[in-house]
């Protein structure tokens, strides 16, 4: 099999990073039967399930993030609930949960591990300040005037801005473990060190979740219309 070196070079779809990440770790995970164990849950198992049960609303959405979309996965819970209040429904009334997974999981990570593991250049996200591969999450306490909308001007949609509103963000483990793994081989650094650091410094308040496909089912068994974002 030959070494993963670099995300750009060697970035073929989700499907064969995951084959080069198990295949490196020596890890049949993915040949029948699949190892339940080899992608834990974080923390209590009933954890993710509970968390759900905190939709709330009338009116509930879930954004599906499978990958960077510039500023729409952000963008679009904002107009969800700007268009709502527009309409006459306040926020107490509107249940809405973003799903962070696949190739969006960088999102759920703090600034140190952006710089740290190189997530721009990994997963191909430009910092719209500097126009390079990104080491920061710009989604994550953002300025006030950090993004703008044509026609609307500044909008706050940093992560922390939305979770203020009531939006709640839940992060792939699956993503976390597999993408992890493939990071900790292409840095000569050990796969559960790798793992473990990622968990340690997902951002406040989002839940992590055993898979995004998961989150989809359960999100949509609470009543959330599904918007594909991403």
């Amino acid at each position: 099999m030959k070494k993963i070196t670099n995300r750009a070079n060697e970035r073929r779809g989700f499907i064969k990073n995951v084959a080069a990440g198990a295949a490196a770790l020596g890890v049949a995970m993915f040949a029948p039967p699949f190892s339940v164990s080899a992608f834990p849950s974080d923390g209590d198992p009933g954890e993710a399930d509970a968390w759900f049960n905190k939709v709330k609303g009338k009116h509930r959405i879930v954004f599906d993030v499978t990958k960077p979309n510039e500023i729409l996965p952000f963008a679009w819970p904002k107009i969800f609930m700007l268009t709502n209040n527009g309409t006459g429904t306040p926020d107490k009334d509107m249940g809405v949960v973003v799903i962070l997974r696949h190739d969006a999981i960088p999102f759920v990570m703090e600034d140190r591990l952006w710089d740290k593991y190189k997530f721009g250049e990994f997963f191909k996200i430009d910092d719209p300040k500097t126009k390079a591969p990104s080491v920061r999450n710009m989604f994550w306490q953002p300025k006030p005037d950090d993004f703008q909308v044509p026609g609307v001007g500044p909008v706050q949609i940093g992560i922390n801005d939305l979770q203020s509103q009531g939006v709640m963000f839940c992060g792939c483990n699956m993503a976390l473990k597999v993408m992890s793994a493939v990071a900790a081989q292409s840095m000569n650094m050990n796969a559960d060190d790798v793992y473990k650091d990622w968990v340690s410094g997902v951002l406040p308040g989002i839940q992590v979740v055993p898979s995004g496909v998961w989150a989809v089912g359960r999100a949509q068994e609470h009543g959330c219309a599904y918007c594909f974002a991403g």
